[in-house]
């Protein structure tokens, strides 16, 4: 789906305008008035250059979908589209469902349930900038974070005339964030006429249907052009239940119990506790242990008002409550319009509404009391008194107890985001001349916000359940006693009412900015004029997390967190410069040599200056070399320099878990009582996450080296139109990353070497369990990775059955790794890992075959995924594992096969149906063992069954 066309490729150009063919690498041009020998190009701008000129041909490597390409692919999203790409690398979108139910990600972001992020190179969507038309676009807003990525889902596809994709470092002509790419979506400015389309959808696996619509209206005129597009898309959920593979938190076990992955927390209860006097039995409840003399409680609740011992089979399947696919409901507004005031100076103006209503699903929650419990808040301080009328053990202290129930009855936890985003842009371009030479230029300003509120229904008040658990006597109205010892059903509605409350968060992010451009040629040189471009920007951003006031006071018994709030402002000033250095020698059609350099001076932590230099070898006319060389920046974002404490429940298997040996030794120095018989309380432990005010900017430093082959014995011969071949190199090294330190990672690492660079910052228990984790954000060190990008494209004559034309893009990413300053060790993410329910698979490929006869065309896409290794510590003891020995199971390499076709009607109406089915061959993504839900990676694969769809469309 990316297209690239060459200089005087105008018959591959309008291939691309009727949407039969995309390949590998792009620039795209205007056509004028063609001669016979050359066509006219008007100077325009691409992405990767601020320089507005005509012969732009391999200049950097950009890729382009276009809005055919966009509609073809049978999603909704764009942002869903570019994830796609082999380019793209593991981020979020609408297949995740852990907003609120883990937590909050350290980088302060939250989680924005219904967003869709890009990740291009695997670098993380805060190192890849957005723009709309060259501008930046407002972050987004998850009701749970300040989050330094766009939700692409802001953005509405109906309006999109096509995306350009730069994958390489771009800090030195766009600022901040542009360390791996950057996309730059360009918007429809005018249309002739009204346009309208209806869209449905629907997966085989449960429901999942979706349906989308909008209607446009545009215009021009001597004077003016005009665009606007009401847009419309409803998708529904799909239930964990709906899948076998979703059904069971640990997936291919058909259904068995699995300490490592099921929840403690039960609706008929647990109960561990060590009386304070040993001779304490309970009523014959907790019987003396014959080796210690001492008496210890670990009991369920039988359902009926009785107990018997816990043992591992009586945790609780929590993911027939989950989502595979979050339901989500945006609307879209957008409208823009030029306004030319003379020949040479003319006006725009862009305005933007989207709202966006999503939902996610956790289990009931459940309560932790106790310090057991480890949960790092007031919980941890709750026991039960003997006054309470439905407990039948006497005083229970906090201390060293491990207390649990799942309220059923209070039903699923529900987050509800509503998202509402605006953007208004206005501006002033022209272009004047002066002696023989012509320059242009523009000014801008952006005004946007991004304004989101999570609602959460079925969480708890911890500082009411603390007084309904005694003494009985300070359980006064409106407090009501509350049992937990009763099994289902014992929580009655009058003791919900009173323990159950409606949070309400909020987050928003706004975003200010002024531009100023100009470009033209200053003089000649002996191969041609140099060319330069330069301007100013001033940008500000500020952004804001407020909690509800109860989990502000440190009451809520679901995930804990503080406000946030920080703005900044910087002033950017750059220049960019291209140099013909030779033209029409017998080794060099063209060479060219581009350099470019901006200086920036934020408002918090000081300046910076980024560089870059390009070279252009065009050799003849169907060799072209080119390579990169640049500096790159990434300003700490809002949530990352002013985050506050916020709580992580990681999936975490405790090293110390029956450990012998010198591990049991090391788990006993860290004050595990007795490790061979040791078992953590919960598999989900908390980690305490955060900003750092003291962060530094992350820098970089890229190199691309490629070509592009453009051969003339693939040119207008008997069998073919254009044959087009790419290859690109990368290497990004980025310094000073802004991260944490995997936490599985560390706690490994601290109990194999007791070192304080991996234990600082872990604390447990008088019983062993950990009850307080560090994980707040620092400069973690570098981050470098290597790769190589493919390309084919090929487009056939028109002969007697059509046209017809094939793609293959591909990458394979030769390295990645992530090392901490402070131990010189690495980060468990690599190439071929599938780790924390992201991968970077060693390839990614898409292929694809169109054919267009009269006015039908089908077209025929694979998506490859290489095969992947991850651990599979979480089903020890299992026969789940393909290589039990390393301790590591396999995930097959994937592909995944699209079909659709278009029938443009006989009708004076362009009237146009399409359809297609997604996964035709009902390709099961694989199993991960290791994925913290629904067992399978939501970032890497597709939902398991058929997308099958149908859409009519008509201008008129």
């Amino acid at each position: 789906m990316n297209t690239r066309i060459g200089a005087l490729s105008g018959a591959v150009q309008l291939v691309l305008a009727a949407g039969l063919i995309s390949a590998p690498g792009a620039v795209v041009l205007a056509q004028q008035d063609r001669g016979d020998d050359a066509q006219q190009l008007e100077a325009i701008q691409v992405t990767g250059s601020r320089i507005k000129k005509a012969d732009v041909e391999g200049q950097t490597p950009v890729q382009v979908i276009t809005a055919a390409d966009i509609e073809a692919t049978g999603l909704g999203s764009i942002g869903d589209v570019i994830q796609r790409l082999s380019v793209s690398g593991s981020s979020l979108n609408t297949k995740f469902n852990s907003a609120g139910n883990f937590g909050f990600s350290p980088d302060g972001s939250g989680v924005g349930s219904g967003s869709t992020t890009v990740s291009l190179r695997n670098l993380g969507a805060k190192r890849t900038l957005i723009l709309v038309d060259g501008l930046r676009w407002v972050s987004e807003s998850s009701a749970s974070g300040v989050s330094a990525a766009v939700d692409l889902n802001t953005i509405p596809a109906s309006a999109v005339d096509r995306i350009e994709i730069l994958t390489d470092g771009a800090s030195s002509l766009y600022g901040s964030d542009a360390i791996a790419g950057v996309v730059n979506i360009i918007t429809k400015k005018k249309q002739d006429g009204g346009a309208a389309r209806l869209y449905v959808g629907d997966y085989s696996t449960g429901d999942g249907k979706t349906q989308q619509g909008n209607i446009s209206l545009g215009g021009s005129a001597e004077k003016f052009d005009f665009f606007v597009d009401l847009s419309y898309y409803d998708q529904k959920r799909i239930s964990a239940n709906d899948w076998e593979q979703s059904r069971f938190p640990t997936p291919g076990i058909n259904g068995a119990v699995n300490p490592n992955s099921w929840s403690s927390a039960t609706p008929n209860g647990r109960q561990v506790f060590a009386p304070a006097d040993p001779s304490e039995t309970y009523g014959g409840l907790c019987p003396v242990d014959p080796d210690s003399g001492a008496s210890f409680c670990n009991l369920s609740g039988d359902g009926a008002g009785g107990f018997r011992p816990w043992t591992n089979a009586e945790r609780f399947n929590y993911s027939p409550f989950n989502l595979l696919l979050t339901p989500s409901k945006r609307t879209g507004l957008f409208a823009q319009g030029t306004y030319r005031i003379t020949d040479h100076v003319s006006w725009n103006l862009k305005g933007t509404y989207t709202k966006r209503e999503s939902v996610n699903q956790a289990a009931p929650e459940p309560i932790f009391l106790g310090s057991e419990a480890g949960s790092g808040g007031l919980a941890d301080t709750i026991g039960i008194d003997a006054s309470n009328p439905y407990n039948p053990f006497g005083t229970i202290s906090p201390e060293g107890s491990f207390i649990t129930r799942r309220p059923l009855e209070g039903g699923p936890r529900i987050f509800r985001q509503n998202v509402d985003t605006s953007y208004f842009s206005t501006g002033l371009n022209g272009d004047f001349s002066a002696g023989d030479r012509q320059f242009f230029w523009d000014v801008n300003f952006v005004s946007a916000e991004n304004k989101a509120t999570q609602t959460v229904n079925g969480t708890y008040n911890i500082a009411h359940i603390q007084r309904a658990l005694g003494p009985v006597a300070d359980c006064t109205a409106p407090c009501v006693p509350l049992d937990l010892f009763g099994g289902p059903g014992s929580i009655t509605q009058d003791m919900l009412d009173y323990i159950l409350f409606v949070e309400n968060d909020r987050s928003r992010q706004k975003l200010t900015n002024w531009t100023a451009n100009i470009s033209g040629d200053l003089f000649d040189m002996p191969a041609g004029p140099l060319a330069f471009a330069g301007g100013y920007e001033h940008r500000k951003q500020s952004g804001s997390y407020t909690p509800d006031s109860i989990v502000t006071a440190g009451e809520s018994n679901g995930v804990p967190s503080g406000p946030t709030s920080g703005e900044y402002s910087v002033n950017e000033f750059y220049l960019e410069l291209n140099a013909p250095l030779l033209a029409d020698l017998s080794f060099a059609k063209r060479l060219d040599l581009s350099v470019a350099s901006r200086f920036s001076d934020y408002s918090n932590f000081g300046n910076t200056t980024n560089n870059k230099v390009g070279l252009r070898w065009q050799l003849n006319d169907d060799l072209t070399l080119r390579s990169t060389w640049a500096e790159g920046f990434r300003a700490p974002s809002i949530g990352e320099l002013f985050g506050t404490f916020a709580r992580f429940d990681a999936q975490i298997q405790d090293p110390c878990n029956g450990a012998t040996g010198q591990q049991g030794d090391n788990c006993a120095a860290l004050g595990v009582p007795n490790p061979a018989s040791f078992e953590q309380a919960n598999s989900q432990i908390s980690v305490v996450t955060g900003g750092n005010a003291n962060l530094k900017p992350e820098t970089s430093k890229s190199l691309t080296v490629g070509g592009v082959y453009s051969p003339s014995w693939g040119a207008n011969t008997d069998w073919s139109q254009k044959l087009d071949f790419e290859v690109t190199y990368y290497n990004i090294r980025i310094k000073d990353a802004i991260q944490a330190s995997d936490a599985q990672t560390q706690l490994d690492r601290c109990v194999a070497t007791l070192d304080p660079i991996f234990c600082g910052g872990i604390s447990r228990s008088s019983g062993g369990n950990i009850n307080g984790f560090d994980n707040t954000l620092f400069n973690l060190g570098k981050v470098n990775t290597k790769g190589i990008d493919f390309g084919i494209s090929w487009l056939g004559n028109e002969t007697g059955i059509g046209i017809f034309g094939a793609s293959l893009s591909a990458t394979k990413v030769t390295s990645y790794e992530a090392i901490a300053t402070d131990s010189g060790l690495a980060e468990p993410r690599v190439v071929g890992v599938e780790v924390n329910d992201s991968a970077i698979p060693d390839w990614r490929a898409t292929a694809r075959l169109t054919w267009a006869i009269g006015d039908v065309n089908l077209s025929w896409s694979a998506r490859y995924i290489s095969d992947l290794t991850e651990s599979c510590d979480t089903v020890a003891g299992f026969d789940n594992c393909s290589n039990a020995a390393a301790g590591t199971n396999h995930l097959g390499a994937t592909t995944f096969h699209d079909l659709r076709a278009s029938w443009k009607l006989p009708t004076t109406m362009n009237f146009v149906i399409a359809g297609g089915i997604n996964n035709i061959t009902d390709k099961t993504p694989p199993i991960c063992q290791s994925c913290s839900l629904n067992g399978y990676d939501a970032s890497t694969y597709d939902l398991p069954g058929r997308y099958s769809y149908v859409e009519a469309s008509v201008k008129f």
